[in-house]
């Protein structure tokens, strides 16, 4: 299926153009049918929520009853802007459930979902034992129902998983007892803190089929999410699960490219902000992706870049450009923390340092990687006290941290007291605040901020010291 999508007339093309006809499938609106989605995580939960909101009977499945309880209370485990009307809208309206039953919603279902977690192994690499566990008991839920024609039963790999893991899957429903089941796979491309947006409007949907009725049967799936011409990408299973893997490595390799550009603007007194406009107006380069920060956190990009490196060491294909990028990322962590040991010296007894931001971005509560939390163990491990606020984070750091931090409500409360104040998410609230109320709360006005989110010139004229990315130290 290589090189093969979608006309607006729902056709399909070959990479040369040349249309030719759908063969003929039991399609999505002949019959009723439901959706399992196999994990509630950030993943499962968004995509078996927006599948509801497009008019989908949707059963999400997971293994943690407590997560299950929740979710059937109508409360989220996760924050993200939206989802929590969407999720309590669905369930009102019966399109969506959720339960600890896998076997029943399998069976129920036409298309199921495996949006289990993949999280970094050890050695680096993609650890996918729920993803097998998940695919055997499938198969085991399924082997006594009477095949269909081809689409009509489909396991769609939505995790993020190493190129091969949809032909292990294959293998794992055909060596129990279902090689009538189709393995496909539909790699997710949501940023949190905008993933309703992101499937509901996507650039486009990548799907990995060995068969044209299984790419037409989730064409059906995603046509109410592809009305303003966005393209329905068909291909191998392989090239599919490859495309997820090079789309976040492209992305992190801007990030730790303008991150060390920034830091050689610090070294030779140019201002890294001047230089990103003169050459995010290319239209080669573009500004996406080009803010110099304290490093990129999360669940994806620090965990996909490992698991790249990693299949490249399996068949012996070094990625210097890979291994460089999480090297630049891991370096770029320690930089507030560098700007803060320069200003005060190594032993920081007896300072308090405010930090603004946990969560690894805006928008969301996940501190997964976040630059924040490496900042904060250099604090602490050279005597400091610190004071931190974040509008959503919070409690997943108190899970983390304990009693070692001071957890301040709200963000001026965090600067009562403080030496410093060290800026590390940018939040949309932290842009505009009341630079004289935070100069008169701060003990002795020094800002790091990691995000550049304030102009030189203001910070001159409040009297602060100030410390950014990329564009030296003004006083």
């Amino acid at each position: 299926m290589s090189g093969v999508e979608s006309d607006t007339a729902g056709n399909r093309t070959s990479g040369s153009g040349h249309r030719f006809l759908t063969p003929s499938v039991i399609t999505l609106k002949d019959c009723a049918v439901k959706i399992a989605v196999v994990g509630t995580g950030y993943v499962g939960l968004v995509t078996g929520t927006c599948l509801a909101e497009s008019g989908n009977d949707v059963i999400c499945v997971d293994n943690n009853e407590k997560k299950v309880q929740t979710l059937n209370e109508g409360r989220l485990p996760i924050y993200e802007p939206g989802l929590l009307e969407l999720v309590q809208r669905n369930r009102k309206e019966a399109r969506l459930s959720f339960t600890t039953d896998l076997q029943s919603a399998v069976r129920q279902s036409r298309l199921t979902f495996i949006a289990v977690g993949t999280p970094q192994s050890d050695d680096g690499d993609a650890d996918l034992s729920a993803v097998w566990a998940v695919a055997k008991a499938i198969a085991l839920a399924l082997k006594d129902v009477p095949p269909g024609p081809p689409g009509s039963r489909v396991v769609v790999v939505k995790s993020t998983v190493p190129v091969g893991t949809n032909a292990r899957v294959a293998q794992i429903l055909a060596e129990n007892g279902c090689p009538h089941v189709d393995a496909a796979s539909n790699p997710e491309f949501l940023k949190e803190g905008a993933a309703i947006d992101d499937f509901m409007k996507p650039d486009r949907v990548v799907v990995g089929v060995r068969k044209p009725e299984v790419a037409e049967a989730l064409r059906e799936l995603y046509t109410p999410f592809l009305r303003t011409e966005r393209p329905f990408l068909a291909m191998t299973p392989e090239s599919s699960e490859m495309t997820k893997y090079v789309a976040n490595a492209m992305l992190a390799t801007k990030i730790s490219f303008i991150n060390e550009m920034a830091n050689l603007c610090d070294k030779l007194s140019a201002d890294i902000n001047d230089v990103r406009r003169g050459i995010g107006h290319d239209q080669r380069i573009g500004f996406q992706f080009l803010f110099p920060g304290p490093g990129y956190g999360g669940s994806c990009f620090p965990k996909d870049i490992r698991a790249i490196l990693g299949m490249g060491r399996k068949v012996g294909q070094p990625l210097g450009m890979m291994q460089a990028v999480d090297d630049v990322n891991e370096a770029q962590k320690q930089v507030l923390f560098q700007k803060v040991r320069a200003h005060f010296g190594d032993d920081l007894k007896g300072k308090t340092v405010a930090v603004w931001g946990l969560a690894f971005k805006p928008r969301t509560d996940d501190v997964r990687e976040a630059p924040a939390l490496v900042l904060i163990d250099s604090l602490l491990a050279h005597g400091a006290a610190v004071r931190v606020h974040d509008p959503e984070a919070m409690e997943n750091v108190r899970a983390t941290y304990g009693d070692k931090l001071i957890y301040c409500d709200q963000p001026y409360g965090t600067l009562e007291g403080a030496d410093a104040l060290a800026i590390v998410t940018e939040w949309q609230h932290f842009r505009t605040p009341d630079f004289e109320v935070m100069r008169r709360l701060l003990r002795t006005p020094v800002i790091f901020d990691g995000r550049n989110i304030y102009d030189q010139k203001v910070m001159d004229q409040f009297g602060f010291t100030y410390y950014a990315i990329g564009r030296g130290k003004r006083k």
